[in-house]
């Protein structure tokens, strides 16, 4: 009986939103939470990167929003993951690349998913209508 070794790897990843997503960053997260679980991924950080003007239309959208995660994951499972990420109406694309040089320090990227924390707590309460009115 041969057992099978799983090699596990450590992956950085880009996901591009449409520029939507920034009003609801949390539901955009999630997803890519969910993405990641379905893979059986350890989601080390998830930060929103960036929001600026595409190059050019992806999928009817000249504006999106950049997250950036790092995660560890079975090398055999990556494939799951980047067809997921594919097959999803939400996302506009995906780039996952393996960066096995990463420190863990580098891995949880504290400092900045705090900051990502922080921006969508405040999208949230500022979206939400006051409780006077």
């Amino acid at each position: 009986m041969s057992t099978i070794e799983t090699r596990t790897g450590k992956y950085e990843a880009m996901f591009l939103f449409p520029q939507s997503a920034s009003a609801d960053m949390n539901a955009a997260m999630d997803h890519i939470k969910e993405c990641l679980s379905k893979g059986e991924a350890t989601l080390h950080s998830l930060i929103k990167w960036d929001e600026r003007r595409l190059s050019y239309d992806v999928k009817g959208n000249k504006r999106g929003v950049y997250f950036l995660s790092r995660f560890t994951a079975d090398t055999r499972k990556v494939k799951e993951i980047e067809r997921d990420c594919r097959l999803s109406e939400k996302m506009l694309r995906a780039l996952i690349v393996r960066n096995d040089e990463l420190t863990d320090e580098q891995m949880k990227n504290a400092e900045a998913a705090q900051r990502t924390m922080d921006e969508a707590r405040l999208r949230d309460e500022s979206a939400a209508p006051a409780a006077d009115e």
